[in-house]
């Protein structure tokens, strides 16, 4: 708003905000609604930087930003500060997820099997030129249903009675770490640490940071810098190129200790995370070392459906636990760096006016040229 202090600049603005609005708003408006079922992976991409698990807010903020996913981020961080925390949520198991997709690039075979579940990774990448044809989007999903005896695609009561049309059971499957922990070939897992969890919401980050504080600082960053750390490392800018021991995504329940007892707890909901525990061999400088040999690794829990910005997380994490003067080694780098909102308000705040700070660099160059006269 530094441009009030322009000549006409609050009738300017004024003008800014109704065009605006005329970008937003067309003939075909978008509910929020839709945005919410249809824009599911996106919706998960802006709730993780945002650090809200709220799919109907998430879908608001894109419909009010015309889908910029920076100001999506912005707008929902800035509500997220307005709210009162009232409770301090219990250590999710992990193990008791109810799996939708589950699988491992260490072992073929696994206790309960590879679960493919929903995922591109196995399709054409092709356009699909049908999606043109529906109208609104929905039409063939709104007729699909519908039968000549049951126009209005209502579900037949004797269907539920059903075995095979009936809803199946909960998938929950024993973890792969847990395996490779009874062998004692895996090093301690972020579970083992008793120390309290570091917020960084609440407390300024300092170096070095405490492991919490490095994850959760992962889970708000950019999907895209994140990426492109572990890749860099990958590529040889680093140490690490891990297996990934298991890659799940499911849905977790979040407790609350129960105010009059604090030994028991009130589940408040569920939401929807993907976890990946990734793995590399510790450090064998030395014979020594070569003899204790065991593995390590990284570890990557985001909201929503959102596998790669999870593998760049636990490739981060693993790279900063070892030593090295690359780039994805260097924790301040990588911890103060890859901040969605701050990166975006940082590089925008030069649409600011700078009219004081330029004539002074204007005035040096226009004075070291008339010395060279």
């Amino acid at each position: 708003m530094a441009y009030v202090a322009v000549t006409g600049g609050q009738e300017a603005i004024e003008q800014s905000l109704r065009l605006l609005e005329i970008f937003r708003n067309s003939e075909e408006d978008i509910s929020v609604k839709s945005i919410q079922e249809h824009m599911s992976l996106l919706i998960d991409k802006i709730m993780s930087e945002a650090g809200l698990y709220s799919r109907e807010y998430t879908a608001l903020a894109l419909k009010q930003c015309e889908g910029s996913v920076e100001e999506a981020v912005f707008l929902l961080r800035a509500y997220r500060s307005t709210l009162q925390r009232d409770y301090y949520s219990l250590p999710v198991d992990m193990g008791s997820m109810r799996l939708i997709r589950r699988i491992s690039a260490a072992f073929k075979d696994i206790p309960g099997g590879q679960i493919l579940g929903p995922a591109y990774d196995y399709s054409h990448r092709l356009l699909d030129f049908s999606l043109l044809d529906t109208k609104n989007g929905s039409d063939a999903d709104h007729t699909a249903g519908a039968g000549p005896e049951d126009p209005d695609g209502a579900e037949d009561p004797d269907s539920a009675k059903d075995p095979d049309t009936a809803e199946a059971p909960d998938i929950i499957c024993s973890r792969v770490s847990d395996l490779l922990r009874s062998d004692s070939v895996l090093q301690g897992a972020a579970s083992d640490d008793d120390t309290p969890p570091f917020d960084v919401t609440c407390n300024l980050l300092t170096f070095p940071a405490p492991r919490s504080a490095r994850l959760q600082t992962f889970a708000r960053s950019d999907a895209g810098f994140l990426g492109g750390v572990a890749y860099s490392s990958m590529r040889g800018y680093g140490a690490v190129h891990p297996t990934v021991s298991e890659l799940r995504c499911g849905y977790v329940e979040i407790c609350v200790p129960y105010l009059l007892d604090e030994e028991e707890c009130v589940c408040i909901g569920d939401i929807l995370v993907t976890e990946v525990e990734a793995l590399v061999p510790s450090s064998t400088e030395t014979d020594e070392d070569f003899e204790k040999m065991t593995l390590s690794g990284g570890y990557g829990l985001i909201f929503g459906r959102n596998e790669n910005k999870a593998i760049a997380m636990a490739i981060a994490d693993a790279s900063l636990q070892t030593t090295g003067d690359t780039p994805s080694q260097d924790e301040e780098f990588v911890l103060t760096h890859g901040d969605c909102l701050e990166m975006s308000g940082f590089i925008s705040h030069l649409k600011l006016p700078h009219y004081v700070t330029f004539q002074s660099k204007l005035d040096r160059v226009r004075e070291k040229e008339n010395t060279h006269d």
